[in-house]
This record gives C-alpha cells, structure tokens and sequence, in this order.
C-alpha cells in the first residue's frame, strides 16, 4: 500500500489534513493528510504538473475550495513538509523510504518545484514524464482557479506520451482507429501556443472518429430560442424584485435544459444515475453559464440586458454592492469579451461542456476511472477538431481550454454575491457587454491569454 500510517484504527484519534483540513486517513509522504490531497501531491510531482495561480499565491485551502487552486495547493502540500522523496520513481504504490518523514525545504527549492525547472532538470527535455497514478485534476476540469489545464499530464504511467510520437495503447482505447500524422505532436499546453505558433499551418484531414464524436454532442444541444418571456413594454420601470423572479425563471429553464442534455449524451449508458446526480449538482451553474456566453448569448445580451435596463437600483443597492459582487462582475465582463473574441462555435462550445461536466475531482463520485476516460476522449476530439478547423489561429485551442478553469472560478464565487445583489449584478454586467463589445482589446487576464484573433 502507499506509504502512510492508517489513522482508522483509532476512532478517538480523528485528525484533519494539515492541507484542507478534510477528515485525515494517515501519514502521507510525511505529514498526515486526506486522501485527496496525498492523490494530488503524487500526481503533481510524478506528472511533472506546473500550475499557475490567478490571485495573490494564497487562496483559501479547505475541503470545499481546495481544487480551485492546484497552484496553492501544491504549495501548502511543500510548505507543511510534504516529502516528494518519498514517492516511488515509478509512481507505483508503496512509499520509497517509509522512513521519511516530512522535510522542510528552502523558498529557493520550493520555487524551483513550483516553476517546473527541477522537472526540467531532471528529465529529457522532448519527453513528457507520467508515471503517475490516473490524474483526477484532469485537463478537463482546466480545474482550477487560474490553473492551465494539461492533456499530456492526465496520462497514466502504463501509455505514457512523447513528443514523437501517441502509444498505440492509448490511441486504441480512446479513438480505436488508426492513428493519423497529426496526433504525432501534442505538446504539453503551458508551452503549446508557443511551438504551434513556430510551425506552418498544414493542412490536414479531421480525424476519422473525432466528427461523429463531435455531431453526437451537438446533436444533445438544446439550440431552440429560450423559451421564457424577455419582453417589457416601453416605459415600464422593472423592479428589483421583478427582475430577480426572472431571473429565477431563468435559471429553471437553463437548468431544465441541463437535465435533458445529460439524458441525450452519447456515453449516458455509461455512467450510473448516482454519478450523473453527483455530477450535476456540482456543475450546473458552470454548465448554464457557459451556455450564457455561448449559445444564448443573443438573447441573454440582447433580451435580458434590455429588460436589465428598465431596472434602476436604489442608492442603498449600489452602496452595499459586495466586494464578491465586484469580483465576479469583472471576471464575467472579461470573460464575455473573450468569448466574443474567440467566437466559440457551437461544436467548440459542445465539447466544452462535456469536458467541464466530466469532472473527476468531484466529491462521491464511484465511476472515476471511466470519467477519465471519457474527459480525455473529448479533450483530444475537441483539440483535433479545433486545429482542423482553424489552422490558423494554433493558439485557439490552448485558449478555448483555459475558458474553463475561469467560468468554474466565477461559478464558485457567485454563491458568495448575496441573491438581492443579483439583479444589480446583471444589470451591471450586460450593460457593460452590450454597450461595446466589439471596442474590447485582450488584456492581462485573471487566467486567460489574449486570443490571435480570428
């Protein structure tokens, strides 16, 4: 078994993690800790990870929020004397030196880690290292607040990738066809845009599976109209309650929409009814605003900033606009300017969704191992259909993934807005999107790069 010290044994001795002070199930790696947080340091250094955080380098670790910052998390994991020493050169299970215990290392060598250039260092410069266990901070959950999603870290050890050249091992189990001169390169995505931008667009064919993989999910869209009345007559004046039970509204039918897509997914045969509930209950708002910014854009900026415009907020409502509140109507401005600027298309935007909904971090789920495989499914779809589409834009795909780790962040801080604050919270926001969005130019992000336009 892993390198640990089982705590089970003594039900009056219940500790918590010293990382997100979740229930403690042992000794790992030199200091006790859950057994999500021993799983995300092992595949952290055996992954080689490098993650990047959006905020100050000290958000908040807890049970709740500690997979909102891979970043933080890692660097709580070195700073409570976390020993990567101690695990297996071969990310087997089984601790290398049992008698390790937890170490304290210089800031100098804790940035070393935290940069990536010890793993520089210490392995090849063209091969990716992945013997780590499964990755359940997958690329598709871009993860984390600010953190940069990786396909190649989500390899397990036994079909591990190199820059020359995609397993047949992994190639059979996610595409089961032939493999195509176009998958020989797939570059690690913190320095993708930079080599894709070095190579000449060639042009290529879609890979055989990727276009049905991609029409089944398209097909799941509701892309009708949304159904619920936007319409005010001229003249009349919305009130803030009015316009928080549309939005309400709203939500339903979003939510609604959500619960139909699940049951019309290709692979919904493969995953149990608990696993899906576990699922939606965790992303519904991640699902329902991406396709805000999406494919209903139309009529949440057009209808719904219309209706917001009749509403006008009282001195009380705007002095006591939150700090929350302003946090997330910033992140959603940028964010809807990107989207505008990338100009999401509706295949980009339905593999978008399915990787952000297969998230294995998510707490209770049963199936994790098929989540993983189905998250890396459509990861390398969405990436083949994205460079055959748009040969010329070679760091689009890069930045359509690194969407996703902002609209979880903006999702989990929007349950901290106060709901009375709401109304105010979209009026400003669809204001600010409606009245110029084309005048926009990319700027430092929270987590998102500037596009290369289209």
């Amino acid at each position: 078994m892993e390198e640990e010290n089982s705590l089970d044994d003594d039900p009056a001795d219940q500790r918590t993690c010293l990382i997100c002070g979740d229930r403690a199930t042992g000794l790992h790696y030199g200091i006790i800790s859950c057994e999500g947080c021993k799983g995300f340091f092992k595949r952290s250094i055996c992954n080689k990870r490098v993650y990047r955080c959006s905020r100050d380098k000290n958000c908040e670790m807890s049970r709740k929020q500690r997979n909102r910052c891979q970043y933080c998390r890692l660097l709580k994991c070195l700073q409570m004397g976390m020993n990567r020493k101690a695990i297996r050169e071969d990310g087997m299970p089984g601790g290398r030196n049992k008698s390790i215990g937890p170490v304290q290392i210089t800031e100098e060598e804790i940035e070393r880690i935290m940069s990536g250039q010890e793993f520089k260092e210490d392995a090849p410069e063209h091969t990716w290292g992945n013997s780590g266990d499964s990755d359940h901070s997958s690329p598709s959950n871009g993860a984390s607040e600010g953190n940069q999603p990786s396909p190649a870290s989500t390899l397990s050890s036994n079909r591990s990738v190199e820059m020359n050249g995609y397993t047949a091992a992994l190639r059979d189990q996610y595409i089961n066809t032939s493999m195509s001169t176009h998958y020989q390169l797939l570059p690690h995505l913190f320095s993708y845009a930079t080599h894709s931008a070095l190579l000449a667009p060639q042009p290529r064919s879609l890979y055989p599976q990727s276009q049905p993989l991609v029409l089944q999910l398209v097909a799941a869209e509701d892309l009708a109209p949304l159904a619920t009345p936007m319409l005010i007559e001229d003249g009349y004046k919305v009130t803030q309650v009015e316009l928080f039970a549309l939005l309400c509204r709203l939500a339903d039918e979003l939510l609604f929409r959500q619960i139909s897509w699940i049951k019309k997914l290709p692979f919904f045969c493969e995953l149990s009814i608990e696993d899906y509930t576990c699922l939606l209950s965790s992303t519904w708002q991640e699902l329902i605003l991406l396709s805000c910014l999406t494919i209903y854009s139309a009529q949440i900026f057009g209808d719904l900033a219309d209706v917001t415009a009749k509403y006008t907020p009282s001195d009380d409502e705007l002095q006591g606009f939150s700090e929350d509140g302003m946090e997330v109507m910033e992140r959603l401005i940028y964010l809807f300017r990107k989207f505008h600027q990338l100009k999401i298309s509706n295949e980009e935007y339905a593999c978008m969704k399915a990787i952000n909904f297969l998230n294995q971090d998510i707490r209770g789920l049963s199936n994790i191992s098929q989540l993983e495989q189905l998250n890396k499914r459509y990861w390398y779809v969405c990436q083949d259909y994205t460079e055959y589409k748009y040969p010329h834009q070679p760091k689009r795909f890069p930045e359509i993934m690194m969407c996703l780790p902002e609209i979880r962040c903006i999702a989990g801080k929007l349950v901290n807005v106060p709901l009375e604050q709401l109304p105010l919270l979209f009026k400003a926001v669809l204001h600010s999107c409606k009245s110029s969005p084309t005048s926009y130019r990319a700027g430092p992000s929270p987590c998102v790069t500037s596009s290369s336009g289209n």
